[in-house]
């Protein structure tokens, strides 16, 4: 099977990380041949040993409501005229505008929902004066038109909200779900679970909704209570200083840790007791999967797309309301009952077994043969 996966850059992200597992594995299958197009020359991962299936083809599209649309796609069309593709697969909304600029009648073409992309929602008359939503009611519109010529579109959802989303807005085309998946091999534990104080670590990129400021009332409270404990707060981003320079103004400098972006995520997740999440909204959450492979329970803020990965008081706990003396209640619950700690630790590493790559992969090679 030739199989075309296309992503707008390899900067440090959940799709990302994905999409660099998916192509690893789809090319350890005999008979395929793997190509991974990468649209921006911005790799953030190491990539030495997919060099040589990673291809960097710049192209863009530029949509216009009241000019002429400009396409930067003849190096794009070329490739997979040449390649005679029989899947083609686009990870972001970047990556389905410039990928559906491209026509190949001859291809499955599978569109991957990593989150709810605005570009889809269903346009109100209401908002006949808002450009940008005219824009992406424009945008949507000239993709569907994409899809019609080539023989259709198969929509992926990544978790249950996702799937819905993905339902109300493109009807009339296939859905499935299938949710994220790591290499379980690399977050698996590899020593034993520290116990000596509180060891908490969180991971992603530094922007508003992933809520790293949350930690500073967390901290505040745990502090009161006289515990001794530490943050690790993994990941760059745009709110990186402001969250850097809020932890000093609180006077907590001691309690944080801030190693930014990391290629040795799992060692962090090795030295930590206990995984917090304070994403207010997460499309899947790929990295609570990882924490529960390295055997850590969850303490997670309700992200809609992460209620598929938490089951109450099992592998961990979702929190619905963004109160700090919740999740500190769940912390010290954890912490001090050594016995409950166990069974929930020993059963998220259970859980997280659900989601290997290897499993993933078959079922997604059985809706492509499909």
């Amino acid at each position: 099977m030739k199989i075309i996966h296309i992503i707008p850059n390899l900067r440090k992200g959940g799709a990302e990380k994905l999409v660099l597992d998916i192509v690893k594995f789809l090319g350890m299958i005999e008979g395929n041949e793997v190509y991974l197009i990468v649209l921006k020359n911005e790799i953030e991962y190491p990539i030495d040993d997919l060099k040589h299936i990673i291809k960097i083809i710049p192209a863009s599209v530029q949509l216009s409501l009241f000019r002429k649309n400009k396409f930067n796609n003849k190096d794009l069309q070329n490739f997979i005229d040449d390649f005679k593709p029989d899947i083609v697969h686009s990870h972001l909304f970047y990556a389905e505008i410039v990928s559906r600029s491209c026509t190949y009648t001859k291809a499955k073409w599978f569109s991957h929902f990593h989150d709810n992309m605005k570009q889809f929602e269903n346009f109100n008359i209401i908002n006949i004066f808002n450009r940008k939503l005219l824009l992406n009611y424009f945008e949507k519109k000239f993709l569907f038109k994409q899809y019609q010529k080539n023989n259709g579109n198969h929509f992926i959802a990544i978790s249950n909200d996702t799937l819905n989303f993905a339902k109300s807005t493109c009807n009339g085309y296939p859905f499935s779900l299938l949710p994220n998946a790591i290499d379980i091999s690399i977050y698996k534990r590899k020593k034993e679970i520290p116990n000596d104080i509180i060891r908490i670590i969180n991971i992603g990129s530094f922007v508003a909704k992933k809520n790293q400021l949350f930690f500073i009332e967390i901290a505040n409270i745990l502090r009161a209570k006289k515990y001794a404990f530490e943050i690790v707060l993994l990941g760059d981003g745009i709110m990186y200083e402001l969250v850097k320079n809020k932890i000093i103004e609180n006077n907590l400098v001691e309690y944080f840790k801030m190693p930014g972006a990391v290629s040795n995520v799992n060692e962090y997740l090795n030295n930590a007791n206990l995984y917090v999440h304070t994403a207010t909204s997460e499309p899947f959450g790929l990295v609570l999967i990882e924490a529960m492979a390295a055997r850590l329970p969850v303490i997670s803020l309700d992200g809609k797309g992460n209620r598929d990965l938490i089951e109450e008081g099992k592998n961990g706990y979702m929190i619905y309301e963004e109160k700090p003396d919740l999740f500190v209640d769940k912390i010290l619950s954890l912490f001090n009952h050594k016995d409950h700690y166990n069974t929930i630790s020993n059963y998220a590493e259970l859980f997280s077994m659900k989601y290997d790559m290897l499993p993933y992969i078959h079922k997604l090679v059985d809706l492509y043969e499909q």
